[in-house]
C-alpha cells in the first residue's frame, strides 16, 4: 500500500523526521524558512493540502481553521504545548485527531530564564555596551565600581508555576547554589503560597500559563510584597504581570532589575519606559528558539502518529473522544 502524504509546515528535524518518513510521504515546507514571513490561515492551508493531496497536516504557527477542516484529513499535529492555533472543536466534530507537543521547549526556556537572570544581576548587557562604546572608564570610574553585585549562590529564588518549564528552571537554579521555593495551587509539590513566596524571594521567576485566573497575577500589590532590591524575571508571557506596575517598581528602585522575554502584541515600542532602564534586559520571545525544541516536537508528533495509526491512543492526543 502507498504511504499517506504528510504536509509539514512546521520545522521538523532529527529522529522524528526519520520516523515520519517511515510512515508517510513527507512534503516539508516550514514556515520559518520563508523570508518574508509566511503564516497561513485555513484557506491557505487548504490550498496546500489540495495541491499536495495530503492526508496528514503538521503545523507550528499556521492556523488550522475554516476551509482546511472541511478536507478529508486523517490527523493534525500542532507542534505546540497548547494547540491554540487549531480549531480543536471543529476538528473533533469532523472526527480528526489532533496531536500536540507538551513541554517541547521546557529546557530551552529554562536556559533563557537563567540567561536573563545572570544578565540582569551582573549588568552584562550594559557592560558590553560600555566596552563597545568606549565608555569603560566613564565619569572617572572603573567597571569594578559600577558592576558590583551579590552572587546568586545562597540567595532565594521563587518559581511561580511548576509546569515543565518551572521544573526545568528549578534544578538549574539549584545547580547555581540557590535555595528554590515554589508556588502553584495546582501542584502538590509547591512549597509556598504566592504571597509568602514573594516576601521571601530574592528572585521571582514566572512560569505559569496564561488563564483568566493568572492574567495580571503580578500587579502593584504583588510587586510591593517583593523584597526591596529583588529581581523579577518573566520568560513566560507578559500578560502575567502589570507592565505599568513593573515600571513603577523599577523606577522607584524597589526592584533592582528585571528580565523579560515577552511583550503584549509581541512588540515593545522603543520609547517605552522599560527601554530606558539599564537594569532591565529585554529579549523578543526567543526562549524556545532552539533546534532542540524542533527535535523534541518532531519526536512527539511523529511518535504520536505511529501510535495513532497502529490503533492506540497517543498520550499527546488532544481529543481522544474521536477514537473511542
Amino acid at each position: 500500500m502507498s504511504k499517506p502524504i504528510a504536509l509539514v509546515t512546521a520545522p521538523f528535524r532529527g529522529p522524528g523526521l526519520e520516523t515520519l518518513n517511515g510512515i508517510a510521504e513527507v512534503v516539508l515546507d516550514p514556515w520559518i524558512d520563508h523570508f518574508p514571513l509566511r503564516l497561513l490561515d485555513g484557506d491557505g492551508l487548504a490550498e496546500m493540502v489540495v495541491a499536495t493531496k495530503a492526508e496528514i497536516l503538521i503545523v507550528e504557527s499556521d492556523f488550522v481553521n475554516g476551509a482546511v477542516l472541511d478536507l478529508p484529513l486523517t490527523a493534525i499535529g500542532s507542534c505546540r504545548g497548547d494547540p491554540n492555533n487549531v480549531d480543536v472543536k471543529t476538528a473533533t466534530e469532523r472526527g480528526i485527531p489532533v496531536l500536540r507537543a507538551p513541554g517541547r521547549n521546557a529546557d530551552a526556556v529554562a536556559e533563557m530564564t537563567v540567561a536573563l537572570l545572570l544578565s540582569v544581576n551582573r549588568g552584562i548587557v550594559q557592560a558590553d555596551s560600555d566596552v563597545r562604546s568606549g565608555q569603560v572608564y566613564q565619569k572617572g570610574t572603573i567597571p569594578y565600581q559600577r558592576f558590583r553585585a551579590w552572587q546568586l549562590e545562597g540567595s532565594v529564588a521563587g518559581i511561580v508555576g511548576l509546569g515543565a518549564v518551572g521544573r526545568s528552571t528549578k534544578w538549574r537554579l539549584e545547580g547555581l547554589g540557590m535555595k528554590v521555593i515554589t508556588a502553584d495551587p495546582y501542584s502538590t509539590d509547591a512549597t509556598h503560597s504566592l504571597d509568602d513566596l514573594l516576601a521571601e524571594s530574592d528572585i521571582v521567576s514566572l512560569h505559569a500559563a496564561v488563564t483568566p485566573e493568572t492574567s495580571g497575577m503580578i500587579g502593584a500589590k504583588e510587586f510591593a510584597k517583593m523584597k526591596k532590591g529583588s529581581i523579577f524575571i518573566n520568560s513566560a508571557r507578559a500578560q502575567l504581570h502589570d507592565t505599568d506596575a513593573l515600571v513603577h517598581a523599577i523606577s522607584s528602585q524597589h526592584l533592582s532589575g528585571a528580565g523579560l522575554d515577552h511583550f503584549v502584541g509581541e512588540n515593545l515600542a522603543v520609547d517605552h519606559p522599560l527601554c530606558a532602564f539599564p537594569n532591565v534586559v529585554l529579549t523578543p520571545h526567543i526562549g524556545g528558539a532552539t533546534y532542540n525544541t524542533e527535535v523534541n516536537h518532531s519526536i512527539m508528533i511523529a511518535d504520536g502518529l505511529v501510535t495513532l495509526f497502529s490503533g492506540g491512543q497517543p498520550t499527546n492526543l488532544v481529543n481522544p473522544e474521536v477514537i473511542k
